[in-house]
């Protein structure tokens, strides 16, 4: 598959010779560099005080230098929220506190096990695909810090090598063979028991860094390759909103009338209200008469135009991270606020266990108990979200957390906290099931808990990792 060029169709065509590729100007600061020899613009120079940058300068070339980690990305557009937003400030803001504890994982719950194409995870009923490697702007806390960074990844074969992007002709074509299989067996994949591959998710990194015509190229291709509906997961709205014009539109709306059959998904990344509402330098937000929060204009502009197309389906997702959302108000204004413009509240999650992510991540029960706080006083309607946790087995809830004590158990003299598989790999054997341990107020992952298991229907605590295709391969010629 190496090198094999994609030929659209016709039908293709008909969207992709009308696409318009404009240049935005996000007026990008990249690095450290330009706040530490002042040639940032004048009015944002202060956005790092000197003691701040002496403290990152200390550790520049070490083993705890802060861009090697994560390199630091910040637009003009976010850098105005930010100003007035301690919360936004330390969501883009290096820290030398990032790198006091560099445990973790490269990669996180082993997700280089599910990838049969470079570029493409497939562990669900649905795949990911990294498109690029790169976002308008850096969140410090990236749970994809090993992409971004170009970090290289040990493979379960043992190679180590940089995780790859995505190519079009190779991903149509592991689409179109999985699914004939599929087809072929009765409606179920031989090897892995998974049924047609109907849904792909496009990530990395933030697709919509890429112009309209790659954007484009990827709606087409998958469409024609079989999938029913396409997700695009963005943080753009947030980041630079006005990347949302009329020459993207058009690409959806052509692609809409060309595809009809095809859902579109839009996954948003807001993470805090003030990611979109109005501040006052006092840090008050903006009021209408009616006392609503005032959203940010070019925000609202570009929201309004994508919910307003109502074949496209919109929905919010967030991590709750250490100093920027960890307050149940918070969440409670980011669930209102949203789902009162159309878009609704997905997952929360549990920070994951990426390298350093004792600096970013909340203890698990907190969060619980945070998200659950912020949902008293919102409508039904307004609580869809769940608290979920990615373990290697596969997307956890977070289900419930309780102080009580269960009699004759020690492990649970202090209280419990309920895990529930809601996603599970391949054939999914074990979605649904649950594990039980005693509660652990200080712990941030799954091996925080390690000494407290009652319960483990799911696995969670016992579990052997996915023998990925190349593996059976390799244990066949060797084994």
């Amino acid at each position: 598959m190496q090198n094999v060029k994609y030929e659209p169709t016709e039908r293709e065509r008909r969207i992709l010779d009308y696409v318009e590729n404009p240049r935005y100007d996000r007026q990008i600061l990249n690095g450290l560099d330009p706040f530490i020899n002042g040639t940032a613009p004048e009015d944002m120079r202060d956005f790092y005080s000197q003691s701040e940058l002496d403290g990152l300068l200390q550790i520049r070339g070490t083993a705890r230098d802060i861009e090697s980690r994560m390199p630091v990305k910040m637009t003009r557009h976010y850098f105005e929220l930010a100003r007035n937003s301690p919360a936004l400030q330390r969501l883009v803001k290096a820290s030398p506190d990032e790198t006091l504890n560099l445990e973790g994982s490269e990669d996180p719950g082993y997700q280089m096990d599910f990838s049969p194409v470079e570029g493409l995870l497939h562990k669900y009923e649905m795949a990911l695909l990294y498109v690029v490697s790169t976002c308008s702007a850096h969140c410090r806390f990236c749970y994809r810090e090993e992409l971004i960074a170009r970090k290289e990844v040990e493979r379960q074969d043992g190679t180590v090598e940089k995780k790859g992007i995505a190519k079009i002709a190779e991903v149509a074509e592991y689409i179109r063979a999985h699914n004939a299989a599929v087809d072929a067996n009765g409606g179920v994949h031989p090897d892995s028991g998974r049924e047609k591959l109907r849904e792909v998710l496009l990530s990395g990194g933030d697709p919509m860094v890429l112009p309209n015509g790659k954007l484009a190229a990827w709606f087409t291709a998958l469409a024609e390759s079989g999938v029913e509906a396409i997700r695009l997961g963005t943080k753009e709205l947030a980041f630079y909103p006005d990347r949302f014009d009329d020459t993207f539109l058009d690409v959806l709306d052509r692609f809409h009338e060309t595809y009809p059959e095809v859902g579109f998904r839009l996954m948003t990344h807001f993470n805090h209200p003030d990611e979109m509402l109005v501040r006052y330098p006092s840090g008050d937000y903006v009021t209408d008469a009616s006392g609503i929060p005032v959203w940010h204009p070019n925000t609202r502009k570009a929201l309004d135009a994508v919910v307003s197309r109502g074949w496209v389906s919109v929905e919010n997702q967030s991590p709750i991270i250490k100093d920027v959302n960890d307050d149940p108000d918070a969440l409670r204004i980011l669930q209102r606020t949203l789902k009162r413009v159309g878009v609704e509240n997905h997952y929360f999650f549990c920070g994951r266990d990426i390298v350093a992510y004792r600096a970013f991540n909340v203890p698990i029960e907190a969060a619980w108990q945070i998200l659950n706080d912020s949902q008293k006083g919102l409508s039904g309607v307004e609580t869809h979200a769940r608290l979920s946790i990615t373990h290697y087995k596969g997307k956890t809830e977070v289900a419930a957390v309780s102080d009580k004590p269960i009699k004759g158990l020690s492990n649970a003299k202090n209280g419990f906290v309920v895990f529930k598989l809601l996603r599970n790999a391949a054939d999914a054997p074990d979605r649904g099931k649950m594990s039980i341990v005693g509660r652990n107020p200080e712990a941030l992952w799954f091996d925080d808990y390690e000494d407290r298991v009652i319960f483990d229907d799911a696995g969670l605590f016992d579990y052997s990792r996915f023998m990925s295709a190349r593996m059976r391969e390799l244990a066949a010629n060797f084994g």
